[in-house]
């Protein structure tokens, strides 16, 4: 299985069209020893990024994700590794969180150690920070990655508005400015990827690493009978997740797709990927596994691109509406 490689935005690195992440898995929902099997088949297939942050399972998703690279002893070099800054690690004090210049250094530093490396490649703020005023956040990466401690920084989960705020404070300062943004985009959730940063991937070259490519497993099928069981769905605090995925609409157009997908020869999951894929402003798709089969079939969708003529296309859109 070939892997392809996308430039991050504007930016000169090259990221794996599909990357994998540890939202909900590493530390939490799976032992250490399929995190280590899923991380060394990935790495085996070319994908070249793998996705943090340190309030996944409270730190402890990035201390696995550390001990796990530390064991691999792959080449530094061969890889880039993220974490994200905003929610803090499970602390409840008012320093423990936020965009803040505090935080910011501190949570970096943070995640450096549980990561067991000398520098992130990416580092994301989580969410805007009303609180603080957007040059200090900005100054604040801009120094991270004077020190070496950061290659790349960026948002997951801003407005088009705050990050070209952000724009405007680094060029003003001569400052490092954002260059990736990590939204939620899928079949069903498309607004912000597609028509929201549309004037910013000509005007600033954002790059986007995208999460949920499958809807949270909606577009899998599985949901189509009830929420499936031991799915990410039916963990303890997701209910907004499953209250945003799930409804009688949708689970009808899942339906709708299937047919789409088995005259290509595709599973539902394959072309749902696959999809993300066609749109050239994704730099990579990240993908959420449990299980080193599911990992496999999903890493299909590189090849299975292709199979989405302009026809194909066609045909999910008037499913998708």
């Amino acid at each position: 299985m070939d892997m392809r490689y996308r430039r991050l935005g504007k930016s000169g690195l090259p990221l794996s069209e599909l990357s994998l992440g540890s939202w909900l898995t590493f530390g939490k929902q799976i032992d250490d020893a399929t995190a280590t099997k899923l991380m060394k088949l990935a790495y085996d297939s070319g994908v070249n990024f793998f996705d943090n942050a340190e309030t996944y399972a409270r730190g402890e998703s990035e201390r696995v994700m550390g001990r796990i690279l530390a064991k691999m002893k792959w080449p530094r070099d061969t890889w880039t590794v993220s974490s994200k800054v905003f929610f803090g690690a499970g602390g409840k004090l008012p320093t423990q969180r936020g965009l803040h210049r505090k935080h910011v250094f501190e949570a970096c530093h943070a995640a450096l150690e549980r990561l067991q490396v000398d520098y992130l490649d990416l580092y994301f703020c989580h969410r805007p920070d009303k609180e603080t005023p957007i040059e200090e956040t900005v100054w604040a990466m801009h120094q991270l990655i004077m020190q070496g401690k950061v290659l790349y920084w960026g948002t997951s989960e801003w407005s088009a508005q705050e990050i070209m705020e952000a724009h405007v404070v680094a060029r003003t300062n001569h400052l490092i400015a954002p260059v990736m943004e990590q939204p939620q985009y899928n079949m069903f959730h498309r607004q912000k990827v597609e028509v929201e940063f549309e004037q910013m991937y000509r005007t600033t070259g954002l790059g986007t690493t995208v999460w949920s490519p499958l809807a949270s497993g909606l577009l899998t099928g599985k949901h189509n009978k009830g929420t499936a069981k031991g799915s990410r769905l039916t963990m303890q605090g997701l209910d907004w997740l499953k209250e945003q995925q799930v409804n009688a609409d949708r689970v009808k157009r899942v339906e709708k797709l299937k047919p789409i997908a088995a005259d290509l020869g595709l599973s539902l999951p394959v072309m749902a990927l696959a999809w993300c894929l066609k749109n050239p402003h994704v730099s990579t798709v990240i993908l959420g596994a449990s299980k080193e089969a599911q990992l496999k079939e999903n890493l299909q969708a590189v090849a299975a691109q292709d199979l989405l003529t302009p026809a194909v296309m066609a045909r999910i859109a008037k499913v998708i509406g």
